[in-house]
């Protein structure tokens, strides 16, 4: 039941923005640009067409929502690889901070976090709304396989967000047993 609750409140935090707008009375002034909606649905046509057309690789909607940040959610691999051949910048951030490896990884799109972070993304980044690094969100979700991909990448394993709690805090807290015998291996080198 608190995982459902946890689950809610990250869909809550990462869709409020968009349905604050989507309520608005002059709804075109709001409509998402038409590459997000592309790297939203991972449609690699509609990209490739859009990016070759001189559409903007970073365009933001009302969220500032970028479409790699759509892709990467989404776990669309072969669109954010097109997105970041076509110069999409790897580091940037919505209104709450959220990062395209921080969203990849609350899904556990594991490969795409690789992706990015061989591309340059910042694996110990913070975003604004509770203080989570990608490791933090990844070890509280109980996503194993990003959990390795960023230690793998040096993650900062005594990071602390707003509550004063670890990745391995909320590995212990939500009993996430692989994930705690990895950082505490992590710890130790």
């Amino acid at each position: 039941m608190k995982r459902l609750i946890f689950l809610l409140t990250i869909i809550l935090l990462v869709s409020a923005c968009s349905e604050q707008y989507s309520e608005s009375s002059d709804s075109e002034f709001f409509e998402n640009p038409p590459l997000i909606v592309a790297a939203e649905t991972g449609d690699l046509p509609t990209i490739r067409k859009l990016i070759e057309g001189q559409s903007p690789v970073d365009v933001q909607d009302a969220c500032m929502w970028t479409p790699l940040m759509k892709a990467a959610l989404n776990g669309h691999l072969q669109a954010t690889q097109s997105l970041l051949d076509a110069g999409a910048k790897v580091n940037q951030v919505d209104k709450g901070g959220y990062s395209a490896l921080m969203l990849a990884v609350s899904n556990n799109h594991h490969q795409i976090a690789e992706l990015l972070l061989s591309r340059g993304a910042q694996v110990n980044q913070i975003e604004t709304t509770g203080g989570w690094s990608a490791l933090i969100w990844a070890a509280k979700l109980g996503h194993t396989d990003s959990v390795e991909t960023l230690l793998d990448h040096n993650a900062n394993t005594e990071l602390v967000d707003f509550d004063d709690l670890s990745a391995l805090d909320w590995a212990k807290k939500n009993q996430h047993n692989k994930i705690v015998r990895l950082l505490e291996t992590a710890q130790t080198q």
